[in-house]
């Protein structure tokens, strides 16, 4: 096991990290334990009773934080022609075409969600190692693949975040700030926790939210009782 520093260790003597609490009380301890001098981002952990070497199994979605994310993304948009524009009004912060593209074979990286309008996708798969190891690479499967460049451009600037089991059935999701109130942060996780249960694949058998824990960028996790959210 890694050493732990001594803000860690004395976060831990905080609590009992074997006990499961309900959701109120995990957030009001949360925010007691977390120890980093900046606003650290709250997070989501649930180990789910996935098989993800089925593919019908592996979850991938969005799902919009009704109170935010806390975070400012910087969106790119891959487009042409009116759609230009229109990514534009809506906020994008960067938009374009083939020179986007040249820019980020290059090396500039300075963005942090891409959109692209299906006519693009041709063009963008050429950087398709670059952007699909970061997570990055746009997919219609939640919805960053459109013409609704406006639309895909407002809902992630208005807390829009995408999620993906990974290869153990975990998912972690982005929850808030450590600076959020308690009901904002109870809001943005309950739409959390019904988010993924919705996403349960058809063929999953047996307990599916198998554990639910809340952490900060740095905290100790705590466990949240699933009979009580």
């Amino acid at each position: 096991m890694a050493k732990r520093g001594k803000k860690y260790r004395q976060a831990l003597e905080k609590y009992d990290f074997s006990k499961e609490y309900d959701l109120e009380s995990a957030i009001g301890l949360l925010k007691n334990i977390a120890y980093a001098n900046y606003d650290e981002t709250v997070e989501v952990h649930a180990n789910l009773g996935i098989d993800p070497r089925h593919a019908e199994q592996q979850l991938r979605g969005t799902v919009t934080l009704p109170k935010g994310t806390g975070k400012t993304f910087r969106v790119l948009v891959f487009a042409k022609g009116e759609k230009i524009k229109e990514a534009q009004e809506a906020g994008a912060d960067f938009v374009g075409a083939e020179d986007l593209i040249e820019k980020i074979q290059s090396g500039w990286m300075d963005f942090d969600k891409v959109i692209a309008t299906p006519d693009m996708m041709g063009a963008v798969g050429k950087i398709g190692k670059i952007l699909g190891p970061r997570g990055l690479m746009p997919n219609p499967k939640v919805g960053t693949v459109t013409f609704d460049v406006a639309g895909a451009v407002k809902r992630i600037k208005a807390g829009e975040v995408e999620f993906r089991s990974d290869k153990t059935g975990n998912v972690h999701l982005i929850a808030g700030k450590k600076s959020f109130n308690e009901q904002d942060l109870l809001d943005n996780i309950k739409t959390i926790y019904d988010t993924i249960l919705k996403a349960k694949p058809s063929t999953a058998k047996g307990k599916y939210i198998k554990s639910f824990y809340l952490s900060t960028t740095h905290s100790p996790s705590v466990k949240v009782k699933l009979q009580a959210i």
